[in-house]
């Protein structure tokens, strides 16, 4: 027997439950599939991102950095500690409770919206149907719906002579559940999660945290001026970043990894504790369709789809990490957004231009829109002004004066094209430069508004000003 929905959904992380959601908000019949079970194999909503992905590795960051300041830094504020320790169970424990408490809440939202939750793999079927392999205990059945959302998420890139071996050489998700913080520490791959990963070990007290960088380039996606001001800054805390560097080989012994690499000095070796291989991700697309449903994919693997989300399939729709563009929560869940409301027959996009990207780490490092090396290499004519934190009052009274603002903007036009930071907090900042670009604000605009003081964010007015070259707070040297 087939079971008949107005939108069958398949994933459950925060593109797919999402877009089931916000279909159910819209009246429609909806029930979203899911295979994730956790470790212990009970099932669970989130998807990577909630359950070993954006969440966790949060809530390691700001253990971790709250371990730090408590050993490091609170006498510069006057406040002497003694006998800090590291507790990592009660760390670990806290980290997966917060995992648990969300993941059982989007099972409440689900439940609340009327959203049919079936847990198994789904697999597309000519005729958008949808044959679910039962997990954890449950049945096998056949889904069909009018409309069909693909968002199976993704997985973590591995590495043909660097094979994952119990927990001595492992991926993001092992990287989240070391029962002792390693000594010596191997990174293979130094972008958003090798960094991310490095600053926690770091910090919780590894010696040496080394991250072996294929690309000759540090954080190429990030605007030059912040990824060299970035990579100073991450050095001086102690993560030796190795740039140019390709793994070779790989072999493993009882309690510690040997790994041979190449770089512009020649053949090198290294020993550590433990190795994180984070060299990107893949889609979870293997498998997705039948051969006979025809579903169109790239040679990545990717599914095929136009502005808003539409395969080659009449009623049939892909978003998040299986799709192109940026492999990040947020983007997919207002794809999932979007595909919503147009199966509801209303008007809707995602503007690919507008999508913010954080790095986590301290300082946190955010972006969006154009970087100045991309809006020089197609001859645009645009301005760009930059503010330290150095020169901000609530950034010297919170002891956080690393990094600045950068903020470029049309020539002609004065709209803005990109922002980007580095600093504290920056990725709660980087959201006012999302609004104005969504808005399609104007340094000027920018500039005009009265930002409340002191505050970090003044630091976004001021860069806007010093588009136009008139901050306030920072002497300038004047064009002629």
């Amino acid at each position: 027997m087939t079971d008949q929905f107005d939108v069958v959904v398949i994933g459950g992380g925060p593109a797919g439950y999402v877009a089931a959601i916000r279909c159910a908000q819209l009246g429609l019949n909806t029930a979203c599939v899911d295979q994730w079970v956790d470790k212990r194999g009970r099932p669970m909503l989130g998807g990577t991102c909630l359950n070993v992905g954006c969440i966790p590795s949060k809530a390691l960051l700001e253990s971790s950095e709250r371990f730090a300041q408590a050993r490091h830094d609170l006498s510069d504020h006057g406040v002497r500690v003694s006998g800090v320790e590291l507790d990592l169970d009660a760390m670990l424990a806290r980290k997966d409770k917060i995992v648990r408490e969300l993941t059982k809440g989007i099972e409440q939202l689900f439940k609340a919206n009327k959203v049919t939750w079936v847990q198994g793999r789904g697999q597309l079927q000519p005729g958008k149907v949808i044959a679910v392999t039962g997990t954890a205990g449950s049945q096998s059945r056949t889904l069909a719906g009018e409309h069909i959302i693909l968002a199976p998420g993704s997985s973590p890139l591995e590495l043909d002579h660097v094979q994952l071996t119990g927990d001595i050489v492992v991926d993001s998700t092992g990287a989240l559940e070391f029962q002792a913080v390693p000594e010596r520490l191997g990174i293979i791959g130094a972008g958003v999660i090798g960094l991310e990963l490095g600053s926690v070990w770091r910090r919780l007290g590894a010696k040496t945290v080394t991250l072996l960088e294929a690309q000759d380039s540090f954080l190429s996606m990030a605007d030059e001026q912040v990824a060299e001001q970035a990579l100073r800054m991450f050095s001086g805390q102690g993560l030796d970043i190795k740039l140019n560097s390709r793994v070779t080989d790989c072999s493993v012994e009882t309690q510690s990894v040997d790994i041979r690499y190449q770089n512009d000095d020649g053949d090198q070796r290294a020993r550590f504790d433990k190795l994180i291989v984070a060299v990107g991700r893949r889609p979870n697309t293997n498998g997705l369709a039948s051969d006979e449903a025809t579903l169109l994919l790239d040679e990545w693997g990717f599914v095929h789809v136009d502005e808003q989300c539409r395969t080659n399939l009449p009623g049939v729709y892909a978003i998040g990490d299986a799709v192109r563009g940026p492999m990040l929560a947020h983007k997919g869940s207002e794809e999932g957004v979007m595909v919503a409301e147009l199966i509801a027959g209303h008007a809707a996009n995602v503007n690919y231009g507008a999508i913010p990207s954080v790095i986590y780490t301290m300082p946190e490092v955010a972006w969006v829109g154009e970087t100045e090396q991309a809006l020089r290499a197609g001859g645009a004519a645009y301005r760009s002004g930059v503010f330290p934190f150095a020169a901000s009052g609530r950034a010297r009274a919170l002891g956080e004066t690393g990094g600045f603002v950068k903020v470029l903007a049309d020539e002609r036009t004065d709209r803005i094209l990109g922002v980007h930071m580095i600093g504290h907090q920056c990725g709660e900042l980087i959201s006012e430069a999302v609004i104005a670009m969504e808005l399609g604000g104007s340094a000027e605009d920018i500039a005009l508004t009265m930002f409340a003081h002191p505050t970090l964010s003044e630091s976004f007015h001021e860069a806007a000003l010093a588009v136009h070259e008139r901050p306030l707070h920072i002497a300038v040297r004047r064009k002629r």
